[in-house]
């Protein structure tokens, strides 16, 4: 048992893992936004007698982020594993989405991690031991889906990031794992910065078309606590890879990947797919291999 941090914890995969860990007899401390968001986790974590910490954390904002932290480690003693689950959506067009949306996106799902990160390592290194857990997305793995673009960066980013990071910290005892998800049934899709915007004109039948098919798949995904157990096994298992996938459509779209010849044949190769779901592509944006 230890001491954890999760942050994004008013819905989700973040609330899950809240609970996950609480139930493990682990000191969990749950983080989010906005407290406002909180009582579904208060209501379920009374429902199931545990003993749950439910504190305030903007990823986006240094300061909140540090003194969140440090009290954490002031009234506990230390932290053993942080779970940067914290993240956003957006979805449109390269040439016409919000750039304010766009750097939103990538301070929640990038910087966000960068800064918890720097906030927790000196304390780990000193006690030479912690796990560092980055819940990114087989969006990470995969060539960008369209009119996804941003979201797809943010979460190469991460991993990036997180590649180089687990090298770096190894040495001191650090561990990093990568949560890579494919299609869940999660609040991503209500969490989409883009929500608000104007479709446009030229684009719009060709992005109506992948959103079907993003929101039928996430619809059909299982449910958040499947994440949420593999993300308590990673915590648990030394072994745990840097990379972990998880659920059968992140196998597969990775196999269907490791057939493929880059990017064109990833594209000649899923396009069938979405499809079979959704129906055939506007002829307007019909794709030239």
């Amino acid at each position: 048992m230890g001491v954890v941090l999760v942050t994004g914890c008013s819905s989700g995969i973040g609330l899950e893992s809240a609970l996950a860990f609480a139930r493990e007899g682990d000191t969990t401390v749950a983080t989010m936004r906005n407290l406002a968001k909180a009582d579904q986790l208060r209501r379920r974590a009374a429902d199931e007698d545990l003993n749950l910490h439910i504190e305030q954390l903007d990823v986006c904002d240094e300061a909140s982020v540090n003194d969140t932290i440090s009290a954490l480690v002031r009234t506990h003693g230390r932290l053993d594993v942080l779970v940067n689950n914290a993240g956003v959506s957006s979805s449109g067009p390269i040439e016409t989405q919000s750039l304010d949306v766009a750097v939103r996106l990538m301070d929640t799902n990038f910087w966000g991690p960068m800064r918890t990160v720097r906030a927790v390592l000196p304390g780990m290194r000193e006690h030479g031991s912690g796990v560092i857990i980055n819940v990114s997305s087989l969006a990470s793995r995969l060539p960008a889906t369209l009119y996804s673009g941003m979201y797809a960066a943010s979460k190469q980013a991460l991993n990036a990031l997180s590649e180089a990071l687990a090298g770096e910290v190894a040495p001191f005892g650090i561990r990093v794992v990568l949560i890579e998800p494919g299609f869940f049934s999660t609040e991503i899709v209500a969490n989409n910065l883009s929500r608000d915007e104007p479709p446009s004109d030229v684009y719009r039948a060709d992005q109506e078309w992948i959103r079907s098919f993003m929101e039928g798949s996430a619809d059909a995904g299982a449910e958040a606590s499947v994440v949420a157990a593999a993300i308590v096994a990673a915590a648990r298992n030394p072994v745990t890879p840097l990379h972990r996938p998880v659920g059968d459509d992140a196998a597969t779209y990775l196999n269907l990947l490791s057939q493929v010849d880059g990017y064109e044949g990833w594209m000649e190769a899923v396009m069938p797919i979405i499809e079979a779901a959704v129906g055939p592509r506007p002829a307007i944006a019909e794709w030239q291999p």
